[in-house]
């Protein structure tokens, strides 16, 4: 596969994505979707502890360094996989 062909079907996942309810996602799916979303956007997390930290970007911040080993092809992969599986189940 291509990465064009790639970056295709990573957009229609991030399309499918953004008509799904958050709230019908349980909080380690939606901390899994975010981290993968992040690595392949913005490649490994650069951590930054600031004063505006609060707990909810600590569990952010910590799911996306858990996944911070993986290349941006490899997260945008699972990225889909995961999108797919959680549309299908959906319907």
């Amino acid at each position: 596969m291509t990465e064009k062909e790639l970056d295709i079907r990573f957009q229609e996942a991030v399309e499918i994505a953004s008509h799904m309810s958050q709230a019908s996602l349980p909080q380690d799916e939606q901390l899994r979707l975010y981290a993968y979303y992040k690595q392949a956007t913005f490649g490994t997390i650069d951590y930054n502890h600031s004063a505006d930290f609060d707990l909810r970007n600590a569990f952010k911040t910590n799911a996306w360094m858990q996944i911070s080993h993986l290349s941006v092809e490899e997260a945008k992969e699972l990225y889909i996989e995961a999108i797919n599986a959680i549309a299908k189940n959906i319907k």
